[in-house]
């Protein structure tokens, strides 16, 4: 089972060099020198804050071409840089350096290597949209920023106050110190469809104000580790440094947020990702209300149906979440929902793909109440459920440790899900939880993403609760089996 290959599209200096997908040098990158945050350049005159505010593009006649020009020319001045600076915390992957001694160890199952903090300088986009300095961007752009700074299209900075940012969305909300500002205009990203033409705008290594053209090239999909986000995939160039940006429909309306690229090579290879501009503004309303986000949470592990599975469930067409596991403690459980079920509609909207339930779940609020249509035993049934809180994370997924038991069982650290069919014939093992957070106990043995559990303490799991089972008798220490890269080895994790 290979890794992933979607790739955030930050990019960033680390200790004075040049890292693109973590390719370090020494470039000096002249756009990144700037004077005192919050002071236009001499010799700049800034955009006219009536620049957003004229009157819309015209309506696009069906099969006319979209007016690139006017849009860029109308809101390209809405579209930031945002820089960042901090202190980076150092991955195993990464730690060592050119040290033999350390990149020998540093693979090795509970490794205690050295990892200084790093400094690094970043830079992502972001657009505007409202007046008075409200900006949106990636979360991913801010993490683990000290100072962030926003530049304008007429090259005016100033020093951003980060408002709050939700790593489940990949949203982060800034406010400048600003009046008057060219804004975006929003639009609706249920009206596009595949084949629609799309703009986006941003700073792909540094260069700024960069537009690229494109088409939709699928909606609604669901990217590993990213199931709260119904991705807007489309083929417009953007690569590290589009962080944030905006991606237009061809009325000039924003439809989403470039986030990420599917490459092996670190840059463009003709496939990107936009979180759909609705999910951003939801989160946005949140932030600027409380300073962070909430997510619902159902409780379930949900898997795609195949026809062969549609065929034994007695379904006519493979559509619906099938529900592989329900956390005992959740509100499908409470609700009635079974591992087997298979979830057809949310409140009447069909579920045509597993992918589109973590959404739509996640776009929830905790508290509200929704109505599923389920299949089960060849015959439909509706159940409702009020949902509950996701982690503070704001994944909804099931974890082997979201909270002590009543026994006060030990943490692990881990969050996991089951290994699809798919996933157990391509890494040829039986059975197995694949590893989709790591925190604590767990990440200082060395776990990470990506690795599947295959047994704790001798005792084979393929399923959450077998690890419940073992931690309730307060261990002070498991031995964990893992598969990681095709090979299978024992990973020590202390828990006293």
């Amino acid at each position: 089972m290979s890794r992933n290959v979607f790739k955030p599209l930050a990019w960033a200096l680390l200790g004075g060099g040049l890292a693109v997908m973590s390719t370090a040098g020494a470039i000096d990158i002249p756009w990144f020198h700037s004077g005192k945050a919050g002071t236009p350049p001499a010799t700049v005159t800034p955009v006219a804050a009536a620049a957003a505010q004229t009157a819309p593009l015209p309506a696009l006649p069906p099969g006319s071409a979209p007016n690139y020009r006017a849009i860029v020319q109308q809101y390209g001045p809405a579209v930031v840089g945002v820089t960042v600076e901090g202190l980076h915390k150092t991955s195993n992957d990464e730690a060592g350096g050119d040290d033999p001694a350390q990149r020998f160890f540093r693979n090795m199952p509970g490794w205690r290597g050295q990892m200084p903090d790093q400094p690094f300088k970043g830079q992502g986009s972001g657009f505007i949209v409202s007046a008075d300095g409200l900006i949106l961007t990636n979360a991913h752009v801010v993490k683990d920023a000290k100072e962030v700074t926003v530049r304008l299209a007429d090259r005016r900075e100033y020093a951003a106050k980060v408002l709050g940012s939700d790593t489940a969305t990949d949203i982060a909300v800034l406010r400048i110190d600003a009046k008057g500002l060219p804004t975006v205009r929003l639009g609706d990203p249920k009206q596009l469809q595949v084949g629609d033409p799309v703009l986006a705008i941003g700073a792909p290594y540094g260069l700024e104000q960069t537009a690229t053209a494109g088409i939709v090239s699928a909606k609604g999909r669901s990217l590993p580790g990213d199931a709260a986000v119904p991705f807007i995939q489309t083929d417009a160039a953007v690569n590290p440094g589009n962080s944030g940006g905006p991606l237009f429909d061809a009325a000039g309306n924003v439809v989403g947020i470039n986030a990420q690229i599917y490459s092996r090579s670190g840059g463009f290879q003709g496939v990107s990702f936009a979180i759909p501009v609705d999910v951003a503004l939801r989160v946005r309303d949140q932030i600027v209300a409380t300073g962070h986000a909430q997510h619902a949470r159902l409780g379930v592990t949900v898997q795609d149906l195949t026809q062969s599975l549609a065929d034994s469930f007695g379904l006519a067409k493979p559509d619906g979440a099938l529900v592989a596991q329900v956390d005992p403690r959740s509100p499908a459980a409470s609700a009635g929902l079974k591992s087997g079920d298979v979830i057809l509609r949310i409140d009447g909207e069909p579920m045509v793909q597993a992918g589109s339930l973590s959404a739509r779940i996640a776009q929830s609020a905790p508290g509200d109440r929704i109505k599923l249509e389920v299949w089960r035993q060849q015959k439909a049934l509706d159940l409702t459920v009020t949902l509950a809180r996701a982690g503070e994370d704001g994944k909804a997924q099931a974890a082997a440790d979201s909270g002590p038991d009543a026994a006060g069982a030990p943490r692990l650290g881990l969050a996991l899900r089951p290994l699809s069919r798919d996933e157990r014939a391509q890494a040829q093992i039986e059975h197995g939880l694949v590893v989709q957070g790591v925190q604590g106990a767990a990440a200082r043995a060395g776990l990470s993403e990506g690795d599947v559990v295959m047994a704790i303490n001798g005792q084979p799991v393929d399923s959450v609760e077998a690890l419940r089972k073992v931690l309730s008798a307060k261990p002070k220490s498991v031995a964990l089996l893992v598969w990681r890269d095709g090979e299978r080895l024992f990973v020590p994790v202390p828990l006293g």
